[in-house]
């Protein structure tokens, strides 16, 4: 039996890929050896700040997901953003409510290449960083980016998330 061949990137990765490229976007989806899986290992796998992680976090809010691009400097603080943003409470989405949203696994959303759109808030902290990386569908893939390619890509508004 011949070894398989393997594709350049996980296929959730290569529909992420395929959507920074038809939207114009010239950062490419890496894949690491590290993992990426929370905000401080990406930072660390990068060598960057921690707060120029995007990171993807999936709330259910007036029984719908809805996804928070959130600076990896801070917590989101769900009862400010949730009035900022006109929204009932925000709640934690449970990892099955992730995958079934989004079609990725917690640890690895991107802010792009769901199941279904979902209403997107991107935290006004990323403004503060030239470069950020947002993860690529997968815990060990990820993609540099600026707050206005993820408000362009998303569709999002931009608010600020944390207290």
């Amino acid at each position: 039996m011949a070894p398989r061949e393997r594709t350049p990137l996980p296929v959730r990765s290569m529909e992420v890929a395929r959507i920074l490229a038809e939207a114009g976007i010239e950062g490419r989806v890496r894949e690491l050896t590290e993992s990426t899986r929370t905000a401080a290992e990406a930072a660390a796998a990068l060598g960057c700040d921690v707060g120029a992680i995007a990171n993807s976090l999936v709330f259910i809010s007036d029984d719908e997901p809805v996804l928070v691009l959130t600076s990896g400097r801070h917590k989101v603080d769900t009862t400010a953003l949730a009035a900022r943003w006109g929204r009932g409470k925000l709640r934690r989405a449970a990892p099955e409510q992730v995958r079934q949203a989004t079609g990725q696994a917690i640890g690895g959303v991107a802010p792009i290449g769901h199941i279904q759109a979902l209403p997107t808030v991107v935290d006004a902290a990323l403004t503060d960083y030239p470069r950020l990386w947002a993860a690529a569908g997968t815990p060990r893939t990820v993609f540099p980016t600026t707050a206005g390619e993820l408000l362009r890509l998303t569709g999002g508004l931009l608010l600020p998330v944390g207290p």
